[in-house]
């Protein structure tokens, strides 16, 4: 499936509490730097036609308003846990303006918690203003979404399958701590590979910085961006002074073209 020239937008960067943390007054915290604010994890893809996110955090109203979006087609779901799908409510502002529904594309679990926590969007009897979604349940089959080809990748988050997506050259995973070998090589040849690193300290269900690092070093991927960072990880400036050459931090509003 050839890939059109891509725009995509890191709409958030952290981790489920977000940056700063409720109650936290910890350097990360309190920083001044903006690249230290860190809404929820997600990311918008846009070809010259079509636009697409990925997840639906708490913060998807705010990082839609921030950006500007104005039109959207599709949203992929990684996984059910709330900081990645909390949002999906206000995607009703697209169904009033567009008149169509939304495209939603999820494995059977995430479905499962999506018909269940927005349920009144699939009554039989919808009430005016509700979220209009068109559901489509996917698995490791690559699909398209417009003219943009989408690549699953089941990574693990603990025990949990979670989808990651390459888009051509460009390839996110978030919530994960483990990649089995096969699905390691839907990765290689991107030129850009997301990966989330939590913080520097042993997780149970998130890579660190360090695995993260020997990840992209072992895909041998030219260029890295960290994403779904915690308080815990440092601070961006000096965090990003220690990485090997090719890997950032990702930071919300960073923009990549492909």
């Amino acid at each position: 499936m050839t890939c059109p020239p891509l725009k995509i937008t890191f709409l958030g960067t952290g981790t489920s509490s977000g940056v700063p943390m409720i109650g936290c007054d910890c350097a990360v915290c309190t920083s001044i730097d903006k690249k230290d604010n860190r809404l929820r994890s997600s990311i918008l893809v846009q070809s010259a036609t079509t636009s697409l996110v990925v997840d639906t955090g708490p913060d998807f109203r705010q990082q839609m308003l921030r950006e500007k979006v104005k039109h959207l087609d599709a949203v992929l779901f990684t996984h059910p846990h709330k900081d990645h799908l909390a949002g999906l409510d206000d995607i009703r502002a697209f169904n009033f303006f567009s008149k169509k529904p939304i495209d939603i594309y999820a494995d059977s679990l995430t479905e499962e918690a999506v018909r269940r926590d927005f349920y009144y969007a699939f009554t039989d009897t919808k009430y005016p203003g509700i979220p209009e979604l068109n559901m489509h349940t996917i698995n490791l089959d690559p699909f398209m979404v417009g003219d943009i080809p989408v690549t699953p990748i089941q990574v693990w988050h603990l025990k949990m399958p979670v989808l990651g997506f390459r888009f051509g050259k460009f390839t996110y995973i978030t919530d994960a701590n483990r990649i089995e070998e096969e699905e390691k090589e839907k990765t290689r040849g991107s030129e850009v590979i997301v990966l989330n690193a939590l913080r520097k300290q042993k997780h149970i269900s998130h890579f660190t910085l360090g695995e993260a690092i020997e990840l992209v070093q072992e895909l041998s991927i030219p260029g890295a961006y960290f994403t779904h960072i915690s308080h815990q990880l440092g601070l961006h400036a000096e965090i990003e002074a220690e990485l090997p050459k090719g890997v950032q931090l990702a930071y919300d509003g960073l923009a990549w073209e492909g």
